[in-house]
């Protein structure tokens, strides 16, 4: 497992699942509504091959296109990618991490 020690705990190096976030992308996309053309227009991409590929999980989007995408749809980018885990520790970890943002939602800290 990757990672490094803060004080006693030892937290994981997050790592993207390439996978499991296309599944998410295509998911979120298509529970908006949207279609691949929608995002190809919006994003203003040439060609489709892109959106497929992430939603393959053989690329991800860039940068800038998951935060059109997640102001697109209305979530926060993080809420649009899915971390590998490999480990009881890794996955107590991310469930913390998950409650935490869901706190500061609520607390209206988090835009």
């Amino acid at each position: 497992m990757k990672g490094t020690t803060v004080g006693k705990m030892r937290l994981p190096y997050p790592d993207v699942d390439l996978a499991r976030t296309g599944t998410m992308l295509k998911d979120q996309i298509q529970s908006a509504g949207y279609t691949v053309k929608d995002i190809q227009q919006y994003l203003m991409l040439s060609c489709p091959q892109p959106i497929y590929r992430w939603y393959s999980g053989k690329i991800l989007p860039s940068v800038s296109h998951l935060y059109a995408i997640s102001r697109l749809l209305g979530v926060h980018m993080e809420e649009l990618i899915v971390a590998k885990t490999s480990s009881a520790t890794e996955e107590k970890f991310l469930a913390c991490e998950k409650r935490m943002l869901a706190y500061w939602k609520v607390l209206g800290r988090v835009v």
